[in-house]
C-alpha cells in the first residue's frame, strides 16, 4: 500500500518506507526538512497555489556548508553583488529549479524565511532572482545556503565566477536540429519504396525490417530532439495549464503511436517518415524565428534608451558627453540630485549618496575620498568628482529604471487579452482535431490520421503572442531614435488611452537655459558674484544653472554644508559666510504671492538680503503649435509653483483659464493628479522631475522633459529630448497608429489560423506541409509588425 503513496512535496513515490512526519508522507529527508522549514515559517500557501509543486532534492556527497564556504572571500563576493554598501546588498541568481507559480510565490516571500532578506523578485521567463539582503543579518554564503535548503539551487560556482557564462541554448538546438535530420534522411530512404509503383510486392520481412529500423530512428527524435515539446506540455498540464506546446505533443505521439500499430499488425511501415519531417521543420522553424527575431531585435540598452549625459573632467575644462563615451579611468563631476552613471571611485568632494533607486531603501551613505561608489546612486549635497572604475553596464540602467515601476502602472491589459486568448485557442484546436479526426476515420479512415496531426500542428497562437511585443518594440525603437525614450511597451499602451494632459511650467514649457534675466537689489561686487555662481554651481535645478551661466568667470570657490530643499531654494557656506538662494520666503521670511521659487530667486549673503534675480520666462519654441493640436484631442491642464503674474500669456496659448493652476506645491500637484484620477481621467503628466516627482509617479504616465539628462526621476516612465518637446502630439498620435497595427495582425493571425484550419480539417494538408507553415506564419507577422512601424513612421515623418 506505501508503494501507491505521493510525496505531499514532489508528487514523487514514497516507495516502500516513506519518511512520515505529521502523517504526511515524503519520499526524502530533504523533502520532509523544507516542508517542516515552509510550515515552521507560515508558508504553507506555497502548497495551495499548486498541488505537490515542490522538487526532490537530491543527495549531495559534501556538507552544504562546505560546499559554499568560498563565498565567504571578499575576491569571490564582490564578483558577485551587485550592489553593496556594507549593510545593504543586491545580488542575482540564475535558479533553473523555478517552474511554476508556487515557486514564484515562495521565492518572492524569502524574506519569511529571514529577516535579513529586505525583497526578492522573481524574472520567471529568464528563471532569474534578484535579491536585496542586509549582511548584517545574513551574509551572502548563508543566502544561498538558504536556497539550497528549500531545494532553489543557484548556478554559481567558482569556475563560473571567473567566466563569463555563454549562451548555450543555439548550440543545442543546432543539435536537436542535426539528430532530427540524420533520422528524417534515413526515414526518408526506408520509406521510400512505399511512394513507388509496385511496392505491395515488396517482402513483408523486409517492410517489417524497414519499419523497425524507423522506430529506431523515432526514439532520438522523440526523447532528444523533441524533447521540449514534451516538456513544456508536461509542466503546462502538471500546473493546470495549457500550453500551446500540447497539440504539438499530441501529434507526435498520435504519429508514433498510429505507426507502431501498422508494424505490429503487418499492414504497413507507418508514418515515422512524417514524424522525423515534421520534428525537423519545426526545430528549422524554431531556428528561423530566432534568428528572425535577432534581427528585429528590440532589446534596449543604455545606448539608444536611456539617454543620461555626464560632465567630464578634463585638463582643457568641463564638457557634456553621451553616456556611451564613458571610459574606464575618466573623471566625472555629480551635481545634487544627479545619478552616478557607472562604478567609481570618490576623487573629491562630499559624497551623500542615495541607493534606494538601486535597493528601494532611502537610506543615505555617506562616502569619503578613496571609497567605491556603485552605479545607480543619487548624489545629495555639494557637487563631487568621481573616477570611472568600470563601463557602464549595458542594460544595468535600464534594468534599475524598469525596477522603480508603479505596480498598477505595469498592467498590460492587452497582453492580458492575448494570454487568455492563447489558452482558449490550444483547447479549441485539440478539439477541432478530435472532430476532424473522428469524422474522417467513419467516412475515410486512411486520412482521419493526417488530418488529426495536421489540424494540432498548423493551429498555432504564436503570431498572435507575437504581435503585440514586436509592433511595440519597433515603435520604442522608433521613438527612441526622435528623442523620446520609454521604460517598457506597457507606457505605449498607457499612451493610447491617455484623455488628460497636464503641464508643469518651468523647465517644461519654458526654457530656464534661455530666460532672461536681472538682478534687482545692491550692486554685487565681483567677490559676491563669485559666491553666488560657487553656490548654484553644486544645484541641478534649472533656475540654478540659468545664473550659473549668467555670472561670467571660471573660478569657483568650495562649499560647505550645501543643502537643496524641494521648492524653496538651496544654501551652504563659503569662507565662513552662509549664503541662501531661493524663493522670498525661504530668504527673507516673508510671505508673499511669490512663496515659491520660481521666476524670482532671491539672495542672502554675508548676513543680509542682497535682492533678487527676475527671470522673465522664455516659452519652449513650437508651444503655441502643439498645445493647439492637443487641444484637438485631450483636456489640457497647468500647475505651477509661479504666482500668477503670466496668467494672460498662457490664457493665449491654453485658450482660457479654467484649468490653470498657479501657486502650487509639489504636494499640490500630487493631489490634483489623483483627483483628476478619481474622476476617471487617464493622466499623462509633462514635468522636470525635480518638484513634481510625486505627480509623475502618481499619474498614468509621467514624462520628464529633459535639455541635458544628468538628472532624471525614476518616478517617470518616459524621457523627452526638449528639443523635440514640440513634436510631442505626433507621438502620442502614433500610439494611435501601433494598436492599429496590433489590429491588423490580430487579424492576419486569425486569417491564417482559420485559412490552414479549412484545409487541415478536409484532409488537404500533410503534417509536414503544416509544419514548415506555423513557424513561416509567425516570421510573417513578425515582419509585418516591424516593416509596418517603420512605414507607418516614415509617412507620418515621426
Amino acid at each position: 500500500m506505501s508503494e501507491d503513496l505521493k510525496c505531499i512535496h514532489c508528487g514523487n513515490s514514497c516507495g516502500k518506507s516513506p519518511i512520515l512526519f505529521e502523517c504526511n508522507p515524503f519520499c526524502c529527508s530533504g523533502c520532509s526538512t523544507v516542508y517542516q522549514i515552509l510550515h515552521t515559517s507560515q508558508l504553507k500557501q506555497y502548497y495551495q497555489i499548486e498541488q505537490m509543486p515542490g522538487i526532490r532534492i537530491e543527495d549531495d556527497k559534501r556538507p552544504v556548508s562546505e560546499t559554499y564556504a568560498f563565498l565567504d572571500l571578499e575576491k569571490f563576493k564582490s564578483k558577485i553583488l551587485l550592489f553593496s554598501d556594507g549593510q545593504i546588498s543586491k545580488v542575482s541568481f540564475f535558479i533553473p529549479e523555478i517552474h511554476c507559480a508556487s515557486c514564484i510565490w515562495l521565492l518572492e516571500n524569502l524574506h519569511s524565511l529571514d529577516n535579513g532578506i529586505i525583497r526578492s523578485f522573481v524574472n520567471f521567463p529568464k528563471k532569474e532572482i534578484n535579491i536585496t539582503f542586509n549582511e548584517n543579518e545574513i551574509s551572502l554564503r548563508q543566502l544561498v545556503e538558504l536556497l539550497v535548503s528549500i531545494h532553489y539551487i543557484p548556478e554559481i560556482n567558482q569556475h563560473s565566477i571567473e567566466k563569463t557564462p555563454t549562451d548555450k541554448s543555439d548550440r543545442r538546438l543546432i543539435i536537436k536540429i542535426g539528430v532530427a535530420a540524420f533520422s528524417f534522411m534515413n526515414a526518408m530512404i526506408y520509406h521510400f519504396p512505399q511512394y513507388l509503383p509496385g511496392h505491395e510486392f515488396l517482402e513483408a520481412d523486409i517492410r517489417r525490417m524497414f519499419g523497425w529500423l524507423s522506430v529506431l530512428l523515432a526514439i532520438p527524435i522523440l526523447t532528444f530532439s523533441a524533447s521540449d515539446y514534451f516538456l513544456t506540455a508536461y509542466k503546462s498540464l502538471k500546473m493546470k495549464m495549457i500550453s500551446i506546446d500540447l497539440p504539438i505533443a499530441l501529434g507526435l505521439v498520435t504519429l508514433f503511436t498510429q505507426s507502431l500499430v501498422e508494424i505490429l499488425s503487418g499492414r504497413g511501415i507507418g508514418y515515422i517518415d512524417s514524424l522525423t519531417g515534421l520534428v525537423f521543420f519545426m526545430l528549422v522553424g524554431r531556428w528561423y524565428q530566432g534568428k528572425t527575431y535577432q534581427a528585429l531585435s528590440f532589446e534596449r540598452d543604455y545606448k539608444t534608451y536611456f539617454p543620461l549625459a555626464v560632465t567630464k573632467i578634463s585638463n582643457s575644462g568641463n564638457t557634456t558627453i553621451p553616456l556611451e563615451e564613458l571610459k574606464a579611468g575618466d573623471r566625472i563631476l555629480v551635481r545634487n540630485q544627479e545619478i552616478v552613471p557607472a562604478d567609481s571611485t570618490l576623487r573629491s568632494g562630499n559624497a551623500n549618496i542615495d541607493y534606494s533607486f538601486v535597493t528601494g531603501e532611502s537610506m543615505p551613505v555617506i562616502k569619503k575620498e578613496g571609497d567605491f561608489v556603485f552605479a545607480g546612486g543619487r548624489q545629495f549635497g555639494s557637487a563631487i568628482e568621481l573616477t570611472i572604475e568600470k563601463e557602464v553596464q549595458q542594460s544595468y540602467l535600464t534594468q534599475l529604471w524598469n525596477q522603480s515601476e508603479n505596480p498598477f502602472k505595469v498592467e498590460n491589459k492587452l497582453n492580458t487579452i492575448v494570454n487568455r486568448v492563447s489558452q482558449y485557442f490550444t483547447v479549441v484546436v485539440v478539439l477541432i482535431a478530435i472532430g476532424s479526426g473522428l469524422f474522417w476515420l467513419l467516412n475515410k479512415p486512411e486520412i482521419a490520421l493526417f488530418s488529426f496531426t495536421s489540424v494540432l500542428i498548423i493551429a498555432c497562437p504564436c503570431a498572435l503572442a507575437l504581435t503585440v511585443p514586436f509592433t511595440f518594440g519597433s515603435t520604442i525603437r522608433q521613438f527612441g531614435r526622435k528623442g523620446f525614450y520609454l521604460k517598457n511597451t506597457a507606457v505605449i499602451e498607457h499612451l493610447y488611452k491617455v484623455d488628460t494632459v497636464v503641464f508643469d511650467k518651468t523647465g517644461t514649457i519654458t526654457n530656464a537655459q534661455l530666460s532672461g534675466i536681472r538682478f534687482i537689489g545692491k550692486e554685487l561686487s565681483r567677490s559676491q558674484l563669485q559666491l553666488i555662481k560657487s553656490l548654484a554651481f553644486h544645484s541641478s535645478h534649472p533656475l540654478s544653472k540659468t545664473i550659473f551661466n549668467f555670472i561670467s568667470g571660471d573660478e569657483l570657490l568650495e562649499v560647505k554644508e550645501f543643502q537643496e530643499i524641494q521648492a524653496l531654494g538651496i544654501t551652504g557656506v563659503i569662507n565662513g559666510f552662509r549664503i541662501n538662494m531661493g524663493s522670498r520666503f525661504f530668504v527673507t521670511g516673508e510671505k508673499s504671492d511669490d512663496d515659491i521659487l520660481n521666476t524670482e530667486v532671491w539672495i542672502y549673503l554675508q548676513d543680509s538680503v542682497a535682492g533678487h534675480f527676475q527671470l522673465e520666462n522664455e516659452y519652449r519654441p513650437g508651444l503655441h503649435e502643439l498645445i493647439q493640436n492637443l487641444r484637438k484631442t485631450y483636456d489640457l491642464h497647468l500647475l505651477t509653483g509661479d504666482n500668477d503674474s503670466e496668467k494672460s500669456n498662457l490664457i493665449g496659448f491654453f485658450g482660457s483659464e479654467k484649468n490653470l493652476h498657479f501657486s502650487q506645491s509639489p504636494t499640490d500637484k500630487l493631489d490634483y493628479v489623483r483627483k483628476l484620477q478619481k474622476e476617471g481621467r487617464k493622466v499623462l503628466m509633462i514635468g522636470d522631475g525635480l518638484n513634481d516627482a510625486g505627480a509623475l509617479n502618481e499619474s498614468n504616465v509621467g514624462i520628464v522633459i529633459a535639455d541635458n539628462v544628468f538628472n532624471f526621476s525614476p518616478a517617470c516612465d518616459a524621457i523627452l529630448q526638449s528639443k523635440q518637446f514640440a513634436r510631442l502630439y505626433k507621438y502620442l498620435r502614433f500610439t494611435h497608429q501601433s494598436m492599429k497595427i496590433v489590429r491588423v495582425g490580430f487579424l492576419i493571425s486569425f486569417l491564417y489560423n482559420l485559412v490552414g484550419l479549412s484545409f487541415a480539417v478536409q484532409g488537404n494538408l500533410t503534417p509536414i506541409v503544416a509544419a514548415i507553415l506555423m513557424p513561416i506564419s509567425s516570421v510573417s507577422v513578425v515582419v509585418f509588425a516591424s516593416f509596418s512601424v517603420n512605414l507607418a513612421a516614415k509617412r507620418s515623418r515621426l
